[in-house]
């Protein structure tokens, strides 16, 4: 598979499902409330929080997929891995689902501040979020065997439908049936079954074909083989969704449910930034453990570099738009001047602190291919302990801006002072090489640029407007961004002399 078609559909589908996420949410507001929309911000928590019941599996997964297609195992065992993990992954998604409905009640009373929607509805949502998030965990599984194999454009098809059905279809269901939480997340469930059914069905369409008298019981022995790995992983995901969620979390208990769902509104934008290294982490993982066990460590180090580059092209511009004109995306966006004065400046914050994360996850990415990650686990670890204890004080006493500038500090110091001992355990001397070729010189002119237009710009009145010039913008720091990247100048020269040849 063409690891260049790979991105593509990735950021393709990508862009689009948080292009049309974030499209919809003013008409959510519209149609649900805020104190609703409130509990469909509990409901990313929540999704997200599940994923400690993972155990590293998912990526293991991924992992292990990857190597066969580089020859490093073979088809029985690969069947095999999968059986073992489907077991687990069904048992882990019942039990986890059943105590978050037992649960439901409590979190409707005592965590959420519910203040004008009926407890008992409330309770019923909270209900109908664990059996989908149940579902859409099993999920990850085969999309992590999908994404092992390669199968990046059928799998970004796929998520562009689904985002369409559950951003956009449901805007009927508001109109001519009715928009309270039970609906929606009704709605939702049917959404997630058929999801699970489709990508069962293709995992097993992907899968290599073993002989007849093989067979693929349920064992554990397969995931013994892989299990020291797959716990290693646990622990980095354990520490990734306590770093990006226990802000969340801690402020879905301080907050009245109405404010949180504002405060969502902050987390969705400035999590479009994070996503930006979805796509190319979705291809690379694979790729990069594939030439790790095919032994060439140039073109990995090669493809490492590439990426990052690839990634800082995308999040300089999007990072500098939320940071530095913050209130001119929130009104042309919702058109609410209550929403733009309350989390205009949280928002930077968070673009801010957001952009620098999806740079500092490279190192990972590396650790990942070589089957060692007890230096990301440690700065992790220690990243995890200063975030949450430093959140339960801040976070009490300031709300969202404490949470922000939080965010953003811990961001700043990982970066500059975990990511360099990564990069001198598994690239040495590479380090300086990577910041300023790699992430400083396509940003140098974008920064620049940006901070000159943020006051020697006048902007308008309409949103349409507004919003217009902000595309303008960023298109032009996408540019520069552009022109200062050493990869991308050479992807652009080698397509003019295909042209020109042709």
């Amino acid at each position: 598979m063409s690891l260049k078609r790979n991105i593509l559909a990735n950021y393709v589908s990508q862009i689009y499902v948080i292009l049309i996420g974030i499209v919809m949410v003013p008409t959510y507001l519209r149609y649900m409330g805020a104190e609703a929309y409130g509990l469909v911000g509990f409901f990313a928590v929540l999704q997200s929080w599940f994923q400690l019941l993972d155990i590293g599996l998912t990526p293991t997964m991924a992992r292990e997929t990857a190597r066969f297609n580089g020859g490093a195992t073979d088809a029985l065992s690969l069947r095999r891995l999968l059986r073992a993990m489907e077991g687990v992954f069904v048992g882990v998604a019942l039990l986890g689902g059943m105590a978050l409905v037992i649960g439901s009640g409590a979190i409707a009373r005592n965590w959420l501040k519910v203040q004008q929607l009926p407890l008992n509805e409330v309770q019923y949502a909270i209900t109908l979020m664990a059996v989908i998030v149940a579902l859409l965990w099993v999920c990850g599984l085969y999309r992590s065997a999908i994404t092992g194999f390669e199968r990046l454009v059928w799998l970004s098809g796929f998520n562009m439908v689904l985002a369409t059905a559950r951003f956009v279809l449901v805007v009927p269901l508001f109109i001519y049936v009715g928009s309270s939480p039970t609906l929606f997340f009704s709605y939702q469930l049917l959404l997630a079954v058929l999801e699970f059914g489709v990508l069962v069905v293709q995992t097993y369409r992907f899968l290599p074909k073993i002989a007849a008298n093989q067979t693929t019981p349920w064992r554990w022995a397969p995931l013994s083989q892989v299990l020291k790995f797959s716990s290693s992983i646990a622990f980095a995901g354990f520490f990734w969704v306590i770093a990006t969620q226990a802000d969340k979390l801690i402020l879905s208990k301080l907050l009245p449910l109405a404010e949180y769902g504002y405060f969502t509104l902050v987390v969705l934008v400035a999590g479009g930034v994070m996503a930006i290294g979805g796509p190319v982490s979705g291809a690379l993982l694979p790729r990069l453990t594939k030439l790790v066990a095919e032994g060439d460590e140039r073109g990995m180090l090669q493809l490492y570099r590439g990426a990052t580059q690839v990634v800082a092209v995308m999040a300089i511009p999007a990072t500098l738009i939320l940071a530095l004109f913050p209130k001119q995306v929130l009104w042309a966006w919702t058109g609410d001047p209550v929403l733009v004065g309350m989390v205009a400046p949280i928002l930077a914050l968070y673009a801010v602190g957001s952009g620098i994360a999806v740079i500092s996850a490279f190192p990972y990415y590396l650790q990942f291919a070589k089957g060692n990650l007890k230096l990301h686990l440690i700065g992790r670890s220690v990243f995890v302990l200063i975030l949450v204890s430093s959140l339960m004080w801040l976070a009490s006493r300031f709300g969202m801006t404490g949470a922000a500038w939080i965010w953003l500090v811990l961001n700043v110091a990982y970066l500059t002072l975990w990511v360099p001992i990564e990069h001198k355990r598994f690239a040495p001397g590479l380090h300086l090489r990577w910041m300023l070729k790699d992430i400083m010189v396509p940003s140098l002119s974008p920064v620049l640029v940006a901070l000159l237009l943020q006051y020697a710009v006048p902007w308008p009145v309409g949103r349409f407007a507004i919003a217009v010039q902000l595309s303008v913008v960023a298109l032009l720091l996408l540019i520069l961004a552009c022109m200062g990247s050493s990869r991308i100048r050479t992807i652009v020269k080698d397509r003019i002399f295909e042209v020109r040849i042709a």
